[in-house]
């Protein structure tokens, strides 16, 4: 079965990095697009960023320009580098195979501190 793993969450201030990591397993990750959510308390999950098989890359409005979504597909990974991390970019980020739906991680917290 398909099996999806997020991770490298965590806590850091405002200003500073991270990076995350998903795992895609049970699945061709070749032909599949791949696809970085989150959700705060309280707030619909929305769309963080996500990448096509050719990696044409599409990013949520609140994070241009900071985020990178990246994948390597000899590791069935995808990457989300977030730099300029604010407050508001707290939430529990989650990955999703494919470009519209597909299979959900359980996702990794993010938090960041004023």
């Amino acid at each position: 079965q398909v099996r999806v793993v997020e991770s490298g969450g965590g806590l850091v201030q405002a200003g500073q990095s991270l990076r995350l990591s998903c795992v895609a397993s049970g699945l061709n990750f070749n032909l599949s697009a791949m696809s970085w959510y989150r959700q705060a308390p309280g707030q619909q999950r929305e769309l963080v960023a996500r990448i096509t098989t050719g990696s044409s890359t599409d990013y949520g409005d609140s994070v241009k320009g900071r985020f990178t979504i990246s994948r390597d597909n000899a590791k069935n990974t995808v990457y989300l580098q977030m730099n300029s991390l604010k407050p508001e970019d707290t939430a529990v980020y989650y990955c999703r195979t494919g470009w519209a739906t597909g299979y959900w991680g359980h996702g990794t917290q993010v938090t960041v501190s004023a």
